[in-house]
């Protein structure tokens, strides 16, 4: 390969035998002809980056959550396994990542069996875990934890919201086994976090379209109040809405406002024709958004409780009902 050339052209020569759309070794490119000296003057001109340790992939191709995947598969040895919210994404379930790790990458989970230590690179973080056979399946070329060993592990979490978004994104995924996934909850008796998934489990939906939902859900069933998710509005023949959650007895939704789908002139404007018209019809429309659902003062409860007594009152029934202890002041974090 002559540097001098390529340095010209601003690009690599697609004729050099290695791809340009996805990582590859180190030593293949080297097997290909090309020293290491040259791969550092590729590197070092921008054409080349190295996303992790005996890895190289063309500088041009996307940072992303599948790219350390394929990096992954090619160093990672056969007895590492993915798990986690990366698995649930390999499986299918991107809702399951962190919150704006689309934006902002976090290293992938992977664990080794007990007593192997742990993989020590840029992209990996783990531990060890004790898996049985039937815990592991293989995903483009990764080996990964099953649908139901990701959801059972995804619920067993320190906080209620993280592990309930968890497990909704796995239920969201097409024909996953509600049935197995609950009867599978007492296998884990006595592990960490184990009062966390029997908690949460019964309440898993796949309904709820994103990690917010699943809170809100929570927080309105916190409150005692029982919601439909996805709840589609008609006038006769005429599509209204779909609500996030909704209590269609007392004609009351409540809806989460998030940056992304909430945030564009075009995106306010179509909310506010889409509630209007509701209201014309005599819903009452709570709206949630960032700062009440996971700020400082996280209000969200008390618009939900305000919201519902208004509903009752509207229905002519008392609005003084009987609710669980508050849970707004209780330690939070947001779900990963």
């Amino acid at each position: 390969m002559d540097i001098d050339e390529t340095l010209d052209a601003g690009t690599l020569d697609p004729a050099w035998g290695l791809p340009l759309d996805r990582p590859f070794l180190s030593r293949a490119a080297t097997e290909a002809g090309c020293s290491r000296r040259q791969l550092d003057q590729l590197v070092a001109l921008g054409l080349l980056r190295r996303p992790v340790k005996g890895v190289l992939v063309c500088a041009d191709v996307t940072e992303d959550v599948a790219l350390r995947a394929e990096s992954l598969r090619l160093i990672a040895p056969p007895d590492a396994v993915v798990t986690d919210r990366h698995a649930a994404w390999l499986h299918g379930a991107e809702g399951a990542l962190a919150p704006g790790e689309h934006l902002a990458l976090q290293p992938i989970s992977v664990v080794l069996p007990p007593r192997r230590g742990r993989l020590r690179n840029s992209i990996t973080a783990g531990g060890e875990r004790d898996l049985a056979e039937h815990d592991v399946t293989r995903i483009r070329g990764l080996a990964v934890t099953t649908r139901l060993r990701t959801a059972h592990d995804l619920g067993r979490r320190r906080w209620p919201d993280e592990a309930l978004a968890g497990v909704d994104a796995m239920h969201r995924l097409p024909g996953f086994d509600h049935a197995a996934f609950l009867a599978g909850i007492e296998r884990y008796a006595g592990r960490r976090w184990i009062r966390t998934l029997r908690e949460v489990g019964p309440l898993a939906d796949g309904r709820a379209e994103s990690p917010a939902e699943s809170i809100l859900r929570l927080r309105c069933l916190e409150c005692g109040i029982d919601v439909v998710p996805q709840f589609d509005l008609w006038d006769g023949d005429h599509h209204v809405a779909r609500f996030d959650l909704a209590v269609p007895e007392l004609r009351i939704a409540f809806e989460y406002d998030g940056e992304e789908w909430h945030s564009t002139p075009e995106q306010r404007e179509h909310d506010r024709l889409r509630r209007e018209a509701a209201r014309r019809l005599g819903w009452l429309i709570v709206v949630i958004r960032k700062e009440h659902l996971f700020g400082q003062s996280r209000t969200a409860e008390t618009r939900i409780r305000e919201g519902y007594a208004e509903a009752l009152r509207r229905a002519g029934r008392s609005p003084y009902w009987r609710l669980e202890p508050s849970r707004e002041n209780r330690p939070h974090r947001d779900p990963a």
